[in-house]
């Protein structure tokens, strides 16, 4: 089974994000692209001690920009463009300030093994021990700034219990982060033959005090010898920064460009390619639990019917945290919940994914899933 997360894409809202924004909105959506460490703080150096991490992540971020640029209704913004030094808590305020719809920070990881692959974050409660190791790495820049202890109200990034209330700022955001985490991550993976260390959910300051979707790529290690002399390379950061932008891209027409299920059939006309039906080989019973497949979420209430989600059949609708929801299944069975996801998604549904329900309510997948291992 693929570790935390990886492989969930989360549905875009409907006509809106948690932030405003709307396809009809006269505003361009706005990133703000954030390179890691800058200035004084180096950041890592690599198995050599020759590479900077700061400069890799300028690098790639400014190739990002450059094709985010070219994209029509879309602002970028960057937290630094040269080798400066920008605080935790300033490259947060610079996307507050601009009223960012999307935050990205871009870094290199580092180990003391030749551990290698790439893994992207957004912010939660650690998983592991491992993930507090990388936040507490990223975290420790802090103590480069003045008055620190001030500035940041007794964080401590040595210890575990100073994360613990750093979830509720960016819950509200939590599954549009994860959506453009699952792309960003799939794509590095795919695309560029990386070991996938898989998207995870850690407490990074730096996604602490943003109010939007917020994600933080740890694109390789460059304390790896073969994956840093690439991140170091041009070629590696051109290939970097090309997966980057088309996963942020992908992410932006998910949530700017309405599903045609948000539009009335005869307004929009719907052309079902042939397709093969898929399978189930065997069952994955999980007793106690229900399995759906959410197709999309939004502010309209629509008429479940096949004409107005592509002809698939059995579309339930609920109404939950102020938005209308739209699901396909009821099974306990997560292989037949798998075969109904693959449906959806070759019905045009590129964002569906598999919830869970325990006793009526929803739970954590990924604890469903990983209950059955212990």
């Amino acid at each position: 089974m693929r570790n935390f997360f990886v492989g969930i894409l989360v549905s875009f809202i409907g006509f809106f994000t948690m932030n405003g924004y709307s396809q009809k909105s006269d505003r361009p959506f706005i990133v703000v692209l954030d390179a890691g460490h800058g200035g004084h703080d180096s950041g890592n150096t690599g198995f050599n001690g020759k590479y900077k991490e700061s400069d890799i992540a300028l690098s790639i971020v400014l190739k990002v920009g450059e094709v985010l640029e070219k994209m029509p209704n879309v602002k970028v913004v960057y937290t630094r463009k040269s080798d400066v030094f920008i605080g935790l808590r300033e490259r947060a305020a610079i996307a507050n300030k601009n009223h960012a719809d999307l935050f990205v920070s871009v870094h290199c990881n580092a180990h003391k093994s030749q551990a290698h692959g790439a893994e992207t974050f957004v912010l939660g409660l650690h998983k592991n021990q491992a993930n507090f190791e990388v936040a507490k790495r990223e975290n420790e820049v802090i103590y480069l700034e003045e008055n620190y202890e001030e500035k940041y109200e007794g964080f401590d990034p040595q210890s575990p219990d100073s994360f613990i209330g750093m979830m509720l700022m960016q819950e509200a955001y939590l599954e549009q982060s994860i959506l453009l985490a699952s792309l960003v991550q799939e794509n590095i993976v795919k695309n560029l033959k990386v070991v996938d260390r898989s998207v995870k959910q850690a407490g990074f300051w730096v996604l602490h005090n943003t109010y939007m979707p917020s994600v933080l790529i740890e694109t390789g290690f460059l304390t790896n010898a073969k994956e840093g002399a690439y991140l170091n390379s041009k070629k590696g950061q051109s290939d970097m920064a090309r997966e980057i932008a088309k996963a942020i891209q992908t992410y932006i027409s998910s949530i700017t460009i309405s599903d045609v299920s948000f539009i009335p059939n005869h307004e929009v006309p719907v052309t079902l390619e042939h397709e093969e039906p898929v399978k189930a080989t065997e069952k994955d019973i999980y007793e106690g639990v229900v399995f759906k497949v959410q197709l999309a979420a939004g502010s309209r209430k629509l008429n479940p019917t096949p004409s107005n989600f592509k002809g698939l059949q059995g579309v339930t609708r609920e109404s939950e945290d102020n938005l209308y929801k739209y699901y396909i299944g009821n099974t306990s069975d997560y292989n037949e919940a798998q075969v109904l996801r693959t449906e959806a998604h070759q019905k045009g549904f590129n964002t569906a994914y598999i919830v869970a329900y325990k006793d009526g309510k929803r739970v954590d997948l990924t604890k469903i899933l990983e209950s059955k291992n212990k």
